[in-house]
């Protein structure tokens, strides 16, 4: 009898592997046909508009390692489940997409899946790309193929088992990815569609303003609504919420401002925000970025859930944090975190500041941190790191001050919080 368990766990298991086999099995299906002989020539009209979409999609930030030839691979990508490398998408013959075909670089698009048919991993932002019109995938292609030929090998992913396989791929898609295109919302106006198709498709904006559950999957139910950056500990607030980052209140020349220079009279960049600025949305029409700015107003706002009854910092907490704030923050933010405008934030009203969880704000203080270096603001002003400087008690005190001061409310930082994401933190 004592065998019975152990019977019943080996037929689960293979029942479980069975299963997995079979959705592989299905997902390997593919009845996208894909064009033979040499792809058709683009005109100068057609590559400068995959260019610019090239920018939309910040393509080359995960395709380019540091120093590294653009567009040729090799950038290791963290995931709770391993490293994946980003491929090369120079038209190299051998390493790259020179043989590869519209259709090929239409279905990775759409579908997820190399030229050859192999499953993609979705560190490849193909559940948004999915929405990218076959214009403009063609666009795109059309671009990559007049880029300089780089001969890189791939560098093969470092995925732990089951996550590097193709029947674990070939499930997690049958739970989590559907194919589709961006359809047009007939009761929007043309402007809207438009910035609903760049932050829904190329901009892929959900990818991190979206919470994954343990497979690393999105919930489309909570799009936008906020989440944790997966192995970078910055939070990605929600963009449907007045408390968080939400736009509905902006003016929409303050919202093009945020996307075209990284700071504005509401606000400024910081973190991965500032980097997707700087390598992606300063080079976008404004029309463009009027257009996204008119979606993401519209955004139906998430109910505002009651604020926890936080109780006070404790004394001790509170004086030792006013104490810091004036050693090492006063001068630049203020006495009343009024801050300076255009040059330091305000700490007071701040919403910023009482986000919960407080991952950014010790990102910020740990790290330091800088607005990008725009066209329309070549010399930002910043935040010099404290990593060194304060210890996570200090850092602790001193971030609950501010966060309890000047009519704030918000949790109290733990300097367990602080020292956890000082020893994860990966910039």
């Amino acid at each position: 009898m004592k065998k019975l368990p152990a019977l019943l766990l080996a037929g689960v298991a293979v029942l479980a592997v069975g299963a997995a086999a079979l959705v592989w099995r299905l997902n390997l299906r593919d009845e996208t046909a894909i064009a033979a002989g040499p792809p058709p020539a683009a005109s100068a009209e057609q590559v400068a508009r995959g260019a610019y979409l090239a920018r939309a999609g910040n393509c080359m930030t995960c395709h380019t390692t540091r120093g590294g030839t653009p567009y040729a691979g090799g950038l290791g990508i963290d995931t709770p489940f391993g490293t994946v490398y980003s491929s090369n998408l120079t038209p190299d013959e051998a390493t790259g997409l020179g043989r590869w075909t519209p259709d090929h670089f239409w279905r990775a698009m759409h579908n997820g899946r190399a030229a050859d048919g192999r499953l993609l991993y979705p560190a490849f932002p193909y559940p948004n790309y999915t929405q990218v019109t076959r214009a403009d995938s063609d666009a795109l292609y059309a671009y990559l193929r007049s880029l300089p030929a780089t001969a890189r090998p791939n560098t093969p992913h470092a995925l732990r088992w089951p996550f590097s396989t193709q029947p674990a791929l070939a499930v997690w898609r049958a739970l989590y990815f559907s194919p589709g295109v961006y359809e047009t919302d007939t009761a929007q106006s043309a402007e809207w569609n438009r910035g609903a198709y760049l932050v829904r498709g190329l901009g892929h904006c959900a990818a991190c303003h979206t919470a994954r559950n343990v497979l690393g999957a999105t919930d489309d139910r909570l799009d936008l609504a906020g989440g944790l950056i997966p192995m970078q500990n910055w939070y990605a607030p929600s963009l449907t919420s007045d408390t968080e980052a939400g736009l509905a209140g902006w003016d929409t020349p303050h919202i093009v401002s945020l996307l075209k220079t990284g700071v504005s009279p509401r606000g400024s960049t910081i973190g991965p925000m500032a980097e997707v600025v700087l390598r992606s949305t300063q080079y976008l029409s404004d029309g463009d970025l009027g257009a996204m700015a008119a979606f993401l107003k519209s955004l139906p706002p998430t109910p505002a859930e009651p604020a926890p009854r936080s109780a006070p910092p404790p004394a001790r907490v509170a004086t030792r944090g006013a104490k810091l704030y004036e050693q090492h923050c006063v001068q630049c933010h203020g006495d009343t975190g009024q801050g300076v405008p255009g040059a330091y934030p305000a700490l007071a009203g701040n919403r910023a500041i009482t986000l919960d969880p407080p991952a950014n704000l010790v990102q910020i203080v740990l790290n330091g941190g800088f607005a990008p270096a725009t066209a329309g603001n070549p010399r930002p002003y910043g935040m010099p790191p404290y990593a060194l400087v304060l210890s996570d008690a200090d850092l602790a005190a001193v971030l609950t001050h501010v966060r309890n001061a000047w009519g704030n409310r918000a949790p109290e930082v733990t300097e367990l919080q602080v020292n956890r994401y000082r020893t994860t933190s990966r910039q």
